[in-house]
């Protein structure tokens, strides 16, 4: 007997086993009663069986589980909950409209739990059903076997147009704002492109084209993807899929005008929000957009284009932010660039400085021993090219990063076979070019009135984006790949889902994190999925075996993580 009190009802747990009667047999059921505010209830039953069976499982030790299953639970459940906070079923089956009465589920369902897979355990359509049937979700949406085929999720891609996925990223990025209250003020926006598997005849696709693959897979097509996300946990508010062909500065115009409708939306005044972008968004086109809509910037220059702005003496940088930015120094200036006068911060970086210098090293490593293998080739004679041939062969050898500002060379002999090449690095060169360059930006802006480590810090978190984009190339957790669609219509879609999972990905993270559970978005995931589901499985004398669900036991963190995200909601229950 068990007493709790509290301080409108009182309770009083009592467990007694009963017997009932069905159908001329006679079983028994494990019974806990309570009274509720004075009256008596029952409030949970546990069949238990017949008496042979009670006395079977007694007498041989058969009352322990004959098998037993494990479920992915913690992980599913937890971005399951943050897809209800956001009603993100709800938004899209709203735009798109209802579906035919014999549909196994909304369009809203379908991407949601597309979203949901992405984010935990990225598959195609076709291997969803066989997941889905590892984890528990049966008991957050109740979809039968032929639910589940790939074919029903394609049925529900292909009811979402280009003009209602607009809409709906719209709407999530307003619900999302008003519950978590999202700083929007400060944002960045940078782009990247992902490779594909669509074959080259493929001409339903036109978004995949070839370009500057920036995965390094030139034989294959792209598709563009640009992102603005907040400087806080990099949450993505729009977004902007395109042909990979297109270089990403002409992309520029379409991210700013769609979130400037956006902000508007959420009642924010232009002046109030700060674009931050690197050199590779920079045109004049883009700057007379920005500083022609009032939005304040901060960008970067290429600094080879501003030599006189590399050539100042050391004297004139000062500590920026020692605890901020350790071993960072900076100047102001004012630059002319795409056509009007900046304010400009050149910084230098002890690390960045460190970097480059490692990197320029391997390059020079790379370089020399280029020119060795043609030096040999002269020597030994074995090389029928003219002068003009090996010249060329030189300089492509020297048109690597910096290489020719530190290497001198010279190429003697009339003929093929007594040319001879010789070679050396200028380390006085290489001295100079390390003070002018390695270390260094050009930071410009229109913000005259903040600080430059105001400067310094905005520009630093394009970390966020570029982090983003990390993770939506690893393939384990919150993936774009692989993708498995051929069509223009469903790669968008796709596009959509992806950042939606990041999205997801990205607030749980900020919730722990404001919960002072601070980790990464695979490390949290991986915690919360070691929170799993077994289910253990008695089998009596005949009929199916009974189960009992019961999750693992959790560390501290994990049950905090329960707590957080609510997970005793989707929880087995006794």
């Amino acid at each position: 007997m068990l007493a709790i009190s509290s301080p409108m009802v009182y309770y009083l747990y009592m467990a007694s086993i009963v017997r009932k009667k069905q159908n001329g047999k006679t079983y028994y059921c494990l019974v806990e009663s309570a009274r509720v505010s004075g009256k008596p209830r029952i409030v949970s039953q546990r069949y238990l069986g017949p008496a042979e069976e009670i006395m079977a499982r007694l007498s041989t030790g058969s009352g322990e589980p004959t098998a037993t299953r494990h479920h992915q639970f913690g992980d599913v459940a937890a971005v399951w909950s943050m897809l209800k906070r956001l009603n993100v079923a709800g938004i899209i089956d709203e735009v798109v409209g209802s579906r035919r009465t014999d549909a196994a589920a909304s369009v809203g369902t379908y991407i949601a739990l597309a979203t949901l897979n992405r984010i935990v355990a990225p598959c195609s359509k076709l291997a969803f059903a066989e997941w889905w049937g590892k984890t528990s979700g049966e008991r957050l949406v109740r979809l039968s076997d032929a639910a589940l085929d790939h074919r029903r999720f394609w049925d529900a891609m292909n009811a979402i147009s280009a003009v209602d996925l607009a809409t709906i990223e719209h709407a999530i990025t307003m619900k999302m704002a008003e519950t978590f209250g999202i700083d929007i003020s400060a944002l960045v926006l940078d782009m990247t492109n992902f490779a594909t598997y669509i074959d080259s005849a493929n001409y339903r696709a036109p978004i995949a084209q070839r370009g500057h693959a920036k995965q390094k897979r030139d034989d294959l097509r792209l598709v563009g993807l640009g992102l603005i996300v907040t400087r806080d946990f990099g949450i993505p508010l729009v977004s902007h899929a395109y042909a990979g062909d297109r270089p990403d500065v002409t992309q520029f115009p379409h991210l700013v005008s769609k979130f400037l409708a956006c902000f508007s939306a959420l009642g924010g005044g232009e002046d109030d929000l700060t674009v931050v972008f690197d050199a590779g968004q920079d045109s004049a086109d883009n700057l007379s957009l920005v500083t022609g809509s009032s939005l304040h910037f901060v960008g970067s220059i290429p600094p080879g284009q501003h030599p006189e702005l590399l050539g100042v003496a050391p004297g004139r940088f000062e500590v920026v932010d020692e605890d901020r930015f350790p071993g960072v120094t900076a100047f102001q200036a004012s630059v002319d660039a795409f056509g009007s006068t900046f304010r400009a911060v050149v910084t230098h970086s002890d690390n960045f400085h460190e970097k480059q210098a490692r990197g320029f090293t391997q390059t020079l490593s790379k370089a020399t021993r280029q020119l060795d293998q043609i030096a040999a080739r002269l020597a030994g004679g074995k090389t029928r090219k003219s002068r003009a041939s090996v010249e060329t062969e030189i300089a492509g050898v020297l048109k690597a990063r910096w290489v020719s500002r530190v290497v001198t060379w010279e190429l003697t002999g009339d003929k093929p076979a007594n040319f001879s090449l010789a070679f050396s690095v200028d380390k006085a060169a290489r001295l100079a070019l390390e003070a002018e360059v390695f270390g260094k930006r050009i930071l410009f802006t229109d913000r005259d009135d903040w600080s430059v480590a105001e400067i310094v810090a905005a520009y630093r978190s394009q970390f966020e984006v570029e982090a983003d984009f990390r993770q939506m190339k690893d393939r384990k957790v919150v993936s774009f790949s692989p993708m498995f669609h051929w069509t223009d219509q469903k790669i968008r879609v796709h596009a959509f889902y992806c950042v939606l999972a990041l999205t997801i990905a990205r607030l749980m993270a900020r919730e722990a994190s404001q919960a002072n559970c601070p980790m990464s978005v695979r490390r949290l995931l991986a915690t919360l999925g070691d929170i799993q589901e077994t289910v253990l499985l008695y089998k009596g004398d005949r009929g199916r075996p009974r189960a009992r669900h019961v999750l693992t036991e959790m560390d501290p963190t994990q049950k905090k993580l329960y707590d957080l995200f609510g997970l005793a909601t989707y929880a087995p229950k006794r």
